[in-house]
């Protein structure tokens, strides 16, 4: 497993540091921001969950156009690098912010940015890599990511401990690691030759909505999928939002984010290099059943120690099945549309995580904080139905048969513009 980390282009390994620095960033905030809106801005859970709600979906939906447009532009860094300068730039606003509305603005900033690069960025890992590394590649990327949720959060807490809880000095220093990562993307990120795929047109002649038609069933198939574990993992804030109110301290409660990400973190690699060996219909269920023990433990806490044995759960879930979906996008998807792809599972995504995060802060506000993580896990088993039915298409076959064949040859997934053996792709690497 280590090995196959020196095989990995140093692109993937580029994009990983530009992810990691980024989200150190990000999570600066992200991990105050929730208490940030209730104890200092007076706001409500529920409008905690529209501001969350909406700033992820329009971080997805715009995923769908950043990714049409790199597919027509067959060239992915200049929206990457484009998005990632968004981001940066939006981290002042939230210092500057004196109302609920005003952090929206910032928030819809900042993950405008992120949906502008998110599509580009996977579909650029994805040129950079062998089929067979797929899993691995977007797993280190995943890692790297995590690691810098942790970092944020624990620099976010020295920071309200050096600064006695000034939060706005807090995302004011949030800004210096997003520079650092537009300077990676400058110096270090390079993109490889795009030559012509099969069924593929040349550069900028356009995107028509009939190209959607080659994704496939496979494709559509994953995307369900996708959209339902999505209904059933709304925001963190929640998390962070169940620990205070459980008495946490303030400049405790990133404390939770630390704990979700080093355990997401640590797993993100080993799951997706597994992914690459056994399939990756075999790490689902797993990580449904561990969403669905992560809600009950959040339902029933009564402490906040309890708590952050469901954040650590709740990491553990994302670490076996985040990178699973972005390879299942790319394995269930042509070349020359992995954009495209990657934008149209984020529109569907987007959706379903904004009607989530405004349910789950209707629930909290209305019944109380448990009936929200309780409505998480049930969706949680809708989402474990899906992924067994996904491992009965291989008919009880074991999932790692075939994988090798499957992937060496597109044809086996693919003929002309529709898929036409659809669990080798599902179920292979």
């Amino acid at each position: 497993m280590i090995g196959r980390l020196r095989e990995l282009p140093s692109g993937v390994w580029a994009l990983g540091l530009v992810s990691l620095f980024m989200d150190i960033s990000s999570e600066m905030i992200h991990a105050l921001l929730p208490v940030f809106l209730v104890a200092v801005l007076g706001t409500s859970a529920t409008l905690v969950g529209v501001i969350e709600g909406l700033g992820e979906a329009l971080a997805l939906v715009t995923r769908l156009f950043s990714g049409v447009l790199s597919d027509r532009l067959r060239r992915r860094r200049p929206l990457v690098l484009a998005g990632y300068l968004l981001g940066t730039l939006s981290k002042p606003l939230f210092a500057l912010a004196g109302s609920a509305a005003m952090v929206l603005g910032a928030r819809s900033l900042d993950r405008l940015g992120k949906g502008i690069r998110g599509a580009p960025r996977d579909a650029l890992i994805a040129d950079l890599v062998a089929p067979g590394m797929r899993g691995a590649a977007f797993g280190l990327r995943q890692s790297l990511d995590s690691f810098g949720a942790v970092l944020g959060p624990l620099l976010a807490l020295a920071l309200m401990a050096l600064t006695q809880d000034d939060y706005r000095a807090v995302f004011w220093y949030a800004f210096l690691p997003g520079i650092v990562s537009v300077l990676l993307i400058v110096f270090l990120v390079r993109e490889p030759p795009h030559p012509p795929a099969d069924g593929a047109r040349a550069p900028g002649s356009g995107w028509r909505l009939r190209d959607a038609a080659q994704l496939g069933r496979a494709y559509w198939g994953v995307l369900a999928l996708g959209v339902v574990f999505t209904l059933a993992r709304f925001s963190e804030a929640f998390i962070l939002l169940r620990a205070e109110q459980l008495g946490t301290a303030p400049a405790f409660v990133p404390l939770m984010l630390v704990i979700l990400s080093l355990t997401y973190a640590l797993g993100a690699y080993p799951a997706g290099h597994l992914s690459d060996r056994i399939g990756r219909a075999r790490l689902l269920l797993p990580g449904v059943l561990v969403l669905v023990a992560a809600d009950i433990v959040l339902a029933a806490a009564g402490d906040p120690w309890t708590v952050g044995v469901g954040a650590a759960l709740w990491g553990i879930h994302m670490a076996l099945t985040q990178g699973l979906f972005a390879a299942l996008i790319v394995d269930t998807s042509p070349a020359h549309l992995r954009g495209t792809a990657f934008g149209v599972f984020g529109l569907a995504s987007g959706l379903a995580i904004l009607c989530a995060s405004i349910l789950a802060g209707l629930l909290w506000d209305r019944i109380g904080a448990p009936s929200t993580f309780l409505a998480g896990a049930a969706f949680a088993l809708l989402a474990g139905a899906g992924s067994l039915i996904l491992w009965r298409m291989r008919g009880g076959r074991e999932a790692g048969e075939d994988i090798a064949a499957s992937i060496a040859d597109r044809s086996s997934c693919v003929n002309g513009d529709r898929f036409v053996n659809l669990s080798p792709c599902l179920m292979g690497r």
